[in-house]
C-alpha cells in the first residue's frame, strides 16, 4: 500500500498506562501514524494530551462523539482509517458501536465490553457490517505462543488432556485504590470495571490463552471467586476448574493479591504423548517434554520454528523479544488485513492471525460464568 493506516484514539492521554503501549506497538512497523484523538474524559486534559503528541489542533477532540462527527465528514483522504479504544472498560461498547457505525475499522482494548450483552451487540454490527475489529488479548501474539498452538494443533501431543494455566499479579495486595492510584482505582470499582476484578482483568486472558493454544473451548467451569482486601468492591482472586470441548479438564487461577508476583502469566497443556510449558517472564523459551524422549527446549528465531512463529519474530535469536513486539504483531496483523482491504485484496492467511469480536463474546461469558459459580458456592457453571 502506498500509504500509512491513518489511526485515531479514544482515552490513552496524560496519566494513562496503556495508551503509550499501543502508540508504541502500532508505531514500531512504520505502517501507521496517529492523526487525531480524543484523548482524555477531562476537555481541558484531552487537549493538552493532544499538544503533547503535537497532533494537529483541529484533530484534537474534546470528546469521542466529536471525533466521529467530524472525522466522518473529511474526505476519504483525510479521516482516519480506524479507531483505537484504550479506555476503562465501561467506556468500550459506545466508542466501538460508533466507530462501526460510521465506517471505521476498530482496535480494542480488552475485555470486550462492560457486560455480555454490550459484547453481543458488537459482534452483530462487526457482522453486519463487515468491518475488520482487533482485541487486544496481547499474549497471542508472542512468537512462542504460536508456536505452541501450532504443535498443539497439529496433534504433536496427541489428544489433549490437561490444562493448567495461571496469572497470578501481587500489585492489589494492599488498599492502592485509596490512595489515589489511577489504574487501581477503576479496575476495582463495579460502575467502571464491571460485575469482576481480576477476573475481567487478567483472568480474560489466561482463558483466552488456554484456549488460543489448544483450540478447545471451555464448556462449564467451578469457580472459587474471592475478595481478600477489605472493603474492596470486586474480586482479586480466583481458582477455576474447568472443563473442555474434548472431555480434557483444567485449572485456572488468577490473582491480584499474590504478593511479590509481577505478570507471571504460565500455561502447562498436556496430551496424550507429551505437552508443553510457556512463560511469560521468559517468552522465548519454551519447555516440550516427551513421554518417551527427553525434554526439548524450543528457542525463538531458530529455523526449527514453525511458519507462523518465524513470521511473528522480529529479531535474529538471543536477541530478547517481549510484551511490546507481542502487542506490535497484533496491530501488524491488523493493518496488514486492513490494508489489503482498502486495496482489494486479502491478506496472507499467516497475518490474518489476532484476537477479534469472537474472543471478545467468549471473554464477556468466561465472566459472567466465573462470577455466577462464585455466587453460588462454585457450582459447575456452563459457557
Amino acid at each position: 500500500m502506498s500509504r500509512k493506516l491513518r489511526m485515531g484514539m479514544i482515552g490513552g492521554g496524560r496519566g494513562a498506562f496503556i495508551g503509550g503501549v499501543h502508540r508504541f506497538a502500532a508505531g514500531i512497523d512504520g505502517q501507521i501514524e496517529l492523526v487525531c484523538g480524543a484523548l482524555h474524559v477531562d476537555p481541558e486534559i484531552a487537549v493538552l494530551s493532544g499538544q503533547d503528541l503535537h497532533l494537529n489542533p483541529e484533530r484534537i477532540y474534546k470528546t469521542y462523539h466529536e471525533m466521529f462527527e467530524k472525522e466522518s465528514k473529511l474526505p476519504s483522504d483525510q479521516r482516519m482509517d480506524f479507531v483505537s479504544i484504550v479506555t476503562p472498560n465501561h467506556v468500550h461498547f459506545e466508542p466501538a458501536k460508533l466507530a462501526l457505525e460510521n465506517g471505521f475499522h476498530v482496535v480494542c482494548e480488552k475485555p470486550l465490553s462492560f457486560s455480555l450483552h454490550e459484547a453481543q451487540q458488537l459482534q452483530k454490527l462487526v457482522e453486519k457490517t463487515g468491518l475488520t475489529f482487533a482485541l487486544t488479548h496481547t499474549y497471542t501474539g508472542y512468537p512462542m505462543v504460536k508456536q505452541a498452538r501450532e504443535m498443539c494443533q497439529s496433534g504433536a501431543f496427541g489428544k489433549i488432556r490437561k490444562v493448567v494455566v495461571e496469572y497470578p499479579q501481587g500489585w492489589l495486595s494492599t488498599p492502592v485504590e485509596q490512595t489515589g492510584n489511577q489504574q487501581a482505582s477503576w479496575r476495582t470499582d463495579p460502575k467502571r470495571s464491571g460485575k469482576a476484578g481480576s477476573v475481567g482483568d487478567i483472568g480474560t486472558h489466561a482463558e483466552n490463552l488456554a484456549e488460543t493454544i489448544t483450540g478447545l473451548k471451555i464448556t462449564e467451569l467451578s469457580a472459587d471467586v474471592t475478595t481478600f482486601v477489605e472493603n474492596r468492591l470486586l474480586d482479586d482472586d480466583a481458582n477455576v476448574l474447568l472443563r473442555f470441548n474434548n472431555g480434557a479438564k483444567g485449572v485456572l487461577h488468577c490473582s491480584q493479591i499474590s504478593a511479590g508476583e509481577e505478570n507471571a502469566l504460565n500455561i502447562r497443556i498436556y496430551g496424550e504423548k507429551g505437552g508443553l510449558q510457556w512463560h511469560q517472564h521468559d517468552p522465548n523459551t519454551m519447555f516440550v517434554k516427551w513421554l518417551d524422549k527427553p525434554m526439548e527446549v524450543y528457542r525463538t528465531g531458530q529455523g526449527y520454528m514453525g511458519k507462523a512463529a518465524a513470521a511473528h519474530t522480529r529479531t535474529p535469536a538471543g536477541h530478547p523479544e517481549g510484551y511490546l513486539e507481542a502487542f506490535a504483531n497484533i496491530y501488524q496483523n491488523f493493518t496488514k488485513v486492513v490494508q489489503a482491504r482498502l486495496e482489494g485484496t486479502s491478506a496472507d492467511p499467516v497475518y490474518q492471525d489476532f484476537p477479534t469480536v469472537e474472543e471478545g463474546v467468549r471473554g464477556m461469558q468466561f465472566i459472567d460464568a466465573v462470577i455466577a459459580s462464585g455466587q453460588n458456592n462454585a457450582a459447575w457453571t456452563k459457557i
